[in-house]
């Protein structure tokens, strides 16, 4: 049972990682002409563009609201390989070199991160803390038991098993049947992140402008016109990096990506005591149901931030705050008087085969579909095609080389989405 009253007297419906942050500088007026053009200002948009502007290249970003509003500053702040799918069901679908491939960048995109971060001295709280992945059924013990003993075909993840027995050495919880821990995943504050990579951005030559939304893109053979709520501008490399956000600018685009809604909350501060007792580790934290919850504490350790999917139709943080209160108490019942500070939503962009893409035609770049882990993943490819847009021959990546496909009748309205949860839900409770 919860608090009466979930949410805190002040309270607010932003980003717990927007807190005590301004926003970045506007430009004053979007340039007629610009050798690259970035559309979006996320991890993507703002990887891209710092190679292209310490390449010589005049980089131009635009975003339709604020700079970094989207996900690049609402997620969870959990820095993983990134790769969903199984070792086995990627071999089988592409054959044992290609799924090897997109499991060694999955881990490349993990050391990218931190390379990058220590290279550029940005203060973000980068931490490899390690995740602890729970088992939410007996059966899902078992299964990652059985994966564990027969070790990464291809990785060495270093993962290693903890029995239910021993479960609360990792998190004082009864809700779990035991998990695994992953050592070298990491945890982040995504908000500070976002702030570094656009003062590096700035910093390399790269102009922004916020509230510009890109609304037609004509592709042509020198040189692409976009037109923008703020004016018109030529530029012979355009990148999409709108991920979750992308609407109609690209229908072929729309077309594969899925907009899935996740939402987050964080508590009010928590005793120190408490917190120390919950998380003994201050690892992140997932569990193997279908409809995953994720979370952690925040970097000063006096608050859960706790997020998942909560409904089947899209919703607002008003409604989804409760929700996710509720399923955080099922875990940790003393929390029972806890109440909400923060509680707002990002949209994720999902794909048909729950793997991330990237591609190019003529001077049109794209990356996205993070399948809700794109923290190390996203910047990993920003980085990737902002160095093909400059010329580096050496900068391939497996993204671009497997197929990226849409299905039929789907034009970028997930109609699907409601049935889909339901029938996780269903297994979740069976499984």
């Amino acid at each position: 049972m919860m608090a009466e009253k979930p949410f805190s007297d002040s309270w607010a419906d932003a980003s717990y990682w927007w807190e005590g942050r301004t926003p970045a500088p506007d430009a004053e007026t979007l340039p007629a002409k610009a050798d690259v053009l970035v559309i979006g200002s996320g991890y993507t948009g703002l990887h891209a563009a710092i190679q292209t502007a310490r390449a010589g290249m005049h980089t131009v970003v635009i975003d339709a609201g604020r700079i970094g509003e989207g996900c690049s500053t609402r997620n969870g702040g959990q820095v993983s390989t990134s790769i969903k799918p199984s070792f086995g069901s990627l071999k089988q679908k592409f054959g044992a070199d290609t799924a090897e491939r997109i499991f060694r960048e999955g881990q490349a995109s993990l050391d990218f991160t931190a390379k990058f971060i220590s290279d550029e001295a940005i203060d973000c709280d980068f931490r490899v803390v390690g995740r602890f992945h729970g088992a939410h059924s007996p059966r899902q013990y078992e299964q990652l038991a059985r994966d564990a003993e027969a070790a990464h075909p291809v990785l060495d993840t270093e993962a290693y098993i903890v029995p239910e027995s021993e479960q609360h050495s990792e998190l004082r919880t009864d809700f779990y049947h035991g998990g695994i821990v992953f050592p070298k995943h990491a945890s982040i504050d995504p908000g500070a992140y976002h702030a570094g990579l656009v003062e590096v951005a700035q910093q390399s030559g790269a102009s922004l402008m916020p509230n510009c939304a890109a609304t037609a893109l004509a592709e042509e053979h020198v040189e692409h016109e976009v037109q923008t709520v703020r004016g018109r501008i030529r530029a012979r490399n355009v990148i999409v990096a709108t991920n979750g956000y992308s609407g109609n600018l690209l229908p072929w685009l729309q077309h594969r990506i899925i907009p899935i809604g996740s939402y987050i909350i964080a508590t009010e501060e928590l005793p120190k005591d408490q917190v120390d007792e919950f998380f003994p580790t201050n690892r992140i934290q997932s569990d193997t149901r279908k409809l995953v919850y994720y979370y952690r504490l925040s970097p000063d350790r006096k608050r859960i931030l706790f997020g998942g999917r909560v409904s089947l139709r899209e919703t607002d943080p008003r409604r989804s705050g409760p929700i996710l209160l509720r399923d955080m108490i099922a875990i940790f019942p003393d929390l029972e008087d806890v109440r909400i500070s923060h509680s707002w939503a990002g949209t994720v962009g999902y794909t048909f085969d729950s793997l991330m893409h990237a591609g190019r035609r003529r001077g049109l770049y794209w990356a996205g579909g993070y399948c809700g882990a794109g923290a190390g993943m996203a910047g990993y490819l920003g980085n990737m095609i902002g160095r093909q847009v400059s010329g580096d021959k050496t900068a391939t990546t497996v993204f671009s080389e497997i197929p990226f496909s849409g299905r039929p009748y789907y034009r970028g309205n997930p109609w699907f989405l409601s049935s889909s949860v339901l029938w996780y839900r269903i297994l979740d409770r069976i499984r």
